[in-house]
Parts: C-alpha cells; structure tokens; sequence
C-alpha cells in the first residue's frame, strides 16, 4: 500500500451537480481479474454529489468519469463547473458504471451469480471486459501461476456467455415469432424488436442485423438453428459491443499476452491496463501526496513520503511508462467516445460571456450521440426548452445553428428560445 498515514487530512471535495442525461457503462469480467479494483479506481475521485440523478443507487452502481481537453483552456478563461469537474483544464465528465456480477462458465444457465449478471447487463449499451492479461487465474477466476492461462479465451468465454443468453431468450419465442410474423403479417423487425428492447437493443440493429445476414425477407419457419445463432451472434456484437482492459499490465507475464490480444482480437479495442496502479493513484491524489489528473501519463509528488511510498510510485511510473498511462481512463474513455460514438458539449445562456443565467462560465457539459442535433441537446437539457427552442447559436463563431443541424465535439452553444 502507498498511503498508510491516517493523519492526513483530504482535500476539500469537489461539488458537482449531475445532470438528468447520462451514460452507462457495464464493467464486466471473471473473478479475480480485477473488474472491482477497476470500478473502485473509476469512482474513487473525492467528489459530494447532489442532487443524485439515477433513480436507485445500489451497491453496483458508481460514478466514473470520462475525460476531454476543457475549452476553458484553449480560450483562457475560468470555468465554474456544475456537472462535473475540471483540473487543470481536463474536463471530466461523469458516467454511470455498472458492476456486472463476476462471471463464470454457465452464468447464461444461472451459475454462481449469473441471473444477477444478466439483469445488469440489460442496462448498459457497451461493455469493459477486464480480462486477466497475466494469465493468473483460470477460467473459473481461480488464482494460478502467472503465464498458465490464455486470456484470449476469456474473451471467448464472455462472447459465448451473452450470446447463450440471448439465444435463449430469442428461442423461447420463437414459436411466437413465427405465428406474428406468418399469420399476422407483422414485420419481423417489429416482433425481434419487442422481443429484444428490454435489452437495450435497438430496432436499427436488428435491422442491420436481418439484412447483412440475408434474412429479412427470408420466412422465420425456414431458418434453423444456425441462422437463429448467427442473427443472435451479430446482434450481440453491435448491440453490446466491448472493450477489453488487458489488465494486470503490471505483472511481466502480461506484455507478451497483451500484444497477442491487440494482434488477434480485430473486433474489438484492447486497452492495456493497470487498475491497481490507478488504484493507489486516485488514493495517494485524495491524500494530498501526489498531484494527478485521471487519464494522465504522470504525477507530480507534492507530499512528504516515505522512502518505500516513494520507491512504489516510481515502479506506477514505469508501468505508465511503459503503457502510455494506467489505461483505466484511456478504456472509459475509449468506451464512451469512440465505441458509443459520443461527443461533448457545452450549452450557454450567454454566448459572448460563456455563462448560464447565473453568471457562471462553462457550467455544464453534455454527453450526447455523435449525430445529436441542436433539437436533442435543448431535450436533454429540458423538455420545455425542447418545446421552445428555435434554433442555436455558435459561440466561437456567432453562426446560427438549426434546431435539425448536428452538434460538433466541443462546440459551446446557446439555444434561443420563444419567451
């Protein structure tokens, strides 16, 4: 452990006021891999959170953040955040982390804490898979020599474990789907779609899904049990896509397990990882003995430390040396903004002084779709402005936006409303 002083005392915490808009994502992996110390290095920054948006707080549930250069530092001003925080001209931005249950070979037939697994997993629209890089446990999440087992097949495994899931879920009406679809004429988008939206997949995926597999306008009665797993397996893959943090990337084991995973896993993006590092990160900057911002490559030691306190950063410092980071952020963010696909920005009431109605500069910063529009932004922020809402303004430029003309990544914006 890096801190043992229990005299300190900690900063005073940040205060920030979380929107009604957010995003989730599901942090999922077997035991002993490190998906806890992973969730617990994501939430642990020291902030007071009011008032809190989601509608149940439960014990697998936090706060994480993703990062984004603040404009405040490219137009040298001074922000007053609201809805998330800024140090040092990192913007970051609250999401919503979900602790999927730890999995196990079976959990679509209910092992270990399988149901639970899969009532979280409906909620979250992109997975973290933390793998063990290290190959130090096997693939019941027991503790092994490091280097005895390939985490490859623990991408394997979750792929197998959500795709029996939905399968299941998809056969048990399949009877149903076959009557809807060939006696009552209903379109067989429509039927997979009020089949599947409780998992948080779309009618456009399932759409995708039917045409590039041929099946649209195939009859369900004739397609078998290989088509049924194919539609299923492609759903799966746009549906609740994956990011795998290759964690453990501490331990010498991990490097040449890491670059075969970056070599071999094409359909995903593989995040080398150290949630332990993070970890003490997070506790040595709540501590006031380092100054670190998430996501960065370094630190600053700011505190009076003990030799051997002082001997374990430097080994975090060559692991970020060596990694580009700890990676814990580098996979939020890789989740967020380029598998999800969204962008952040800055809504204002006063374009020229960059401030909401109460004079605060750059309050609040919202995460929206990559195509989101002047229209889905003023929802966001609320239905009444939505209703109101005539068109934008730019603030950089002085440009008039349409209510229908898509949002740029870090644009600053007012919306211009009827009275």
């Amino acid at each position: 452990m890096i801190i043992n002083s229990k005299a300190l005392i900690k900063p005073k915490p940040y205060l920030i006021v979380l929107t009604q808009t957010h995003v989730q994502v599901g942090i999922v992996g077997k035991p002993n891999a490190g998906k806890s110390t992973f969730f617990a290095a994501s939430t642990l920054i020291d902030v007071k959170i009011a008032p809190y948006p989601f509608t149940t707080i439960e014990p697998n549930v936090g706060v994480g953040y993703v990062t984004i250069p603040c404009v405040c530092r490219d137009l040298g001003v001074k922000d007053n955040p609201r809805n998330s925080i800024c140090m040092d001209g990192t913007r970051l931005i609250p999401v919503e982390l979900i602790d999927v249950a730890g999995l196990v070979p079976g959990a679509w037939q209910g092992r270990g804490l399988g149901n639970q697994f899969l009532d979280h997993l409906r909620r979250a629209p992109v997975l973290i898979h933390v793998v063990d890089a290290s190959g130090g446990t096997d693939e019941e999440g027991r503790i092994v020599k490091p280097g005895t087992h390939d985490p490859l097949l623990d991408v394997k495994f979750l792929e197998n474990e959500v795709d029996m899931w939905m399968l299941q879920i998809v056969k048990k009406e399949w009877d149903k789907v076959v009557r809807q679809v060939e006696y009552s004429k209903q379109k067989i988008e429509d039927v997979l779609y009020s089949m599947l939206s409780g998992l948080g997949i779309t009618r456009a995926i399932i759409e995708e899904a039917l045409t590039q597999l041929s099946l649209i306008n195939k009859q369900p009665h004739l397609w078998g049990e290989e088509a049924i797993m194919g539609l299923v397996k492609y759903i799966r893959s746009i549906g609740k896509p994956m990011v795998i943090a290759a964690n453990k990337a501490d331990i010498p084991e991990a490097e040449d397990n890491i670059k075969r995973m970056i070599n071999e896993l094409k359909g995903y993006r593989v995040i080398p990882t150290s949630a332990d590092a993070e970890l003490a990160l997070r506790r040595a900057a709540n501590k006031g003995l380092i100054k670190y911002i998430p996501g960065d490559q370094d630190f600053t030691i700011v505190g009076n430390l003990m030799p051997e306190q002082v001997k374990a950063l430097e080994r975090i410092r060559s692991i970020m040396r060596k990694w580009g980071g700890t990676g814990v952020v580098k996979a939020l963010n890789t989740a967020v903004f380029d598998v999800l696909g969204m962008i952040a920005v800055y809504p204002v009431a006063d374009e020229k002084r960059l401030t909401d109605t109460e004079g605060r500069v750059l309050p609040d910063v919202y995460l929206l779709p990559r195509n989101a529009t002047v229209l889905d932004l003023a929802s966001a922020i609320h239905s009444d402005i939505a209703k109101r809402a005539m068109f934008a303004v730019d603030a950089l430029s002085g440009r008039r936006i349409g209510l229908n003309e898509r949002l740029q990544h870090r644009s600053i914006v007012r919306i211009v409303t009827t009275r």
